[in-house]
Parts: structure tokens; C-alpha cells; sequence
């Protein structure tokens, strides 16, 4: 899973570089979330850490950790992905990724994963609180994740 992961942000990176520009365009946007997740007629607490390297003004690329531990009849998954996101104006933000979700129990197993993610971020001082919307796609299934992102950017 980290591998494919890796791969995933590495490509990002590799070509979007050229694209980087100097100056303030360029930020680091790490941030924790707090939801939760919709996923076969049940809700589960959600929480993770999130990070995001603003390549320029309307690009960015990050990865998403996420933990559900009552998810799944009490075994727990565990979410890591990769995103690729598109800021249209300054406060919103558009997100695909990819990454695997991982299942606990007496038989845990990786699944992969697909998300499209959406957020509007509200700045108070030196941070944003983010509402976001995210629905991931598990083999034929999908999961709606809800809640907010407390961001600090520098």
C-alpha cells in the first residue's frame, strides 16, 4: 500500500514541478480532521491528519491518513491516500486521490481506494476551519466522509 501510494504522489510531483512558482503561491497546508463516516447504513467517528503542498496558486498535491476504529462491526479500517487538488478561487478546494483502505479483525485485508473530495475553507487568524465533503469508492461500494479540517498553513 505505501508503495502505491508513494508511486501515486511521486507522479504528481514529478509533473506538475515545472509548474512551481516561487514567491507566495507556494505553501505547506498540514491539517487533522474530525467526521464522519457513512458507510452501509451506519455512521462511525472519524478522525486523521491531512497534508497538502500547494505547487501553485490553483494546484496542490497531498496525502490523507484517516482512522474509523468502530467501522466495519468494530474492526477498525485505517485509510491512506494520495490527492491531487484544484483550488478554482482561493477558499475552495477540489480533490481526487488514490491510496487503499485497511481492514482490521481476525482478517484484516487492504482494499483500494478512489476519492473525490470537496472543501471550503474559512481562515480565522493564522488558520481555516475546512467543512469537507469526501466519498470514496471501495470496489463496488462507496462511503461518505463528513466533517471539518482545522488547517494551519506556513
Amino acid at each position: 500500500m505505501k508503495n502505491k501510494v508513494l508511486k501515486f504522489t511521486a507522479c504528481f510531483f514529478i509533473f506538475l514541478t515545472p509548474a512551481v512558482q516561487a514567491g507566495d503561491e507556494v505553501k505547506h497546508i498540514p491539517g487533522v480532521f474530525i467526521g464522519t463516516t457513512h458507510f452501509d447504513s451506519e455512521s462511525e467517528f472519524t478522525f486523521g491528519v491531512e497534508y497538502e503542498y500547494k505547487i501553485t496558486q490553483k494546484w496542490g498535491a497531498g496525502v490523507v491518513f484517516e482512522r474509523t476504529n468502530d467501522a466495519h462491526h468494530g474492526d477498525g479500517t485505517a485509510v491512506a491516500l494520495a490527492s491531487l487538488y484544484y483550488h478554482p478561487t482561493k477558499n475552495v478546494r477540489l480533490g481526487v486521490g488514490y491510496g487503499e483502505e485497511r481492514i482490521g479483525g481476525a482478517h484484516p485485508h487492504n482494499e483500494d481506494l478512489y476519492r473525490i473530495s470537496s472543501a471550503y475553507d474559512f481562515h480565522v487568524g493564522d488558520f481555516g476551519i475546512a467543512p469537507t465533503i469526501a466519498v470514496d469508492f471501495i470496489d463496488d461500494e462507496e462511503a461518505v466522509v463528513v466533517g471539518l479540517a482545522i488547517t494551519r498553513p506556513f
